[in-house]
């Protein structure tokens, strides 16, 4: 296992969870994610991913929200946790995450090669 493997699953674990509307999909989108995050998301089409981009949708949202979720990026993972990426809806876990972990996440996302999910 890479070391960044070992860093993802680090940062995941820091970064608290919570309950979203079902079906929701109101915080996705086109987002970047390590190549190594991606790795872990099944592979689309190239007109999947273009279908997908045109319409400002992410490439693995279904009809009912995310299809990946339980792999989804850590970008994905912020959302409702931080006052900087709230949730549309107002959800959030009862303790947002630490400011150190989040700025730990950002500092990975700075600092590895992103693709477009």
């Amino acid at each position: 296992m890479s070391c960044n493997s070992h860093k993802i699953r680090f940062l995941r674990d820091q970064i608290p969870s919570f309950e979203c509307v079902p079906g929701c999909h109101d915080c996705c989108g086109p987002v970047t994610t390590s190549s190594e995050e991606m790795a872990r998301l099944p592979r689309k089409s190239a007109a999947e991913q273009e279908a997908a981009l045109a319409e400002l949708n992410c490439v693995h949202l279904g009809p009912d929200g995310c299809t990946v979720y339980e792999e989804r990026p850590m970008i994905c993972r912020l959302f409702g946790t931080t006052e900087r990426l709230p949730c549309p809806n107002g959800r959030g876990p009862a303790e947002m995450i630490d400011p150190q972990a989040e700025k730990l996440v950002h500092q990975f996302i700075a600092s590895t090669r992103q693709v477009l999910v």
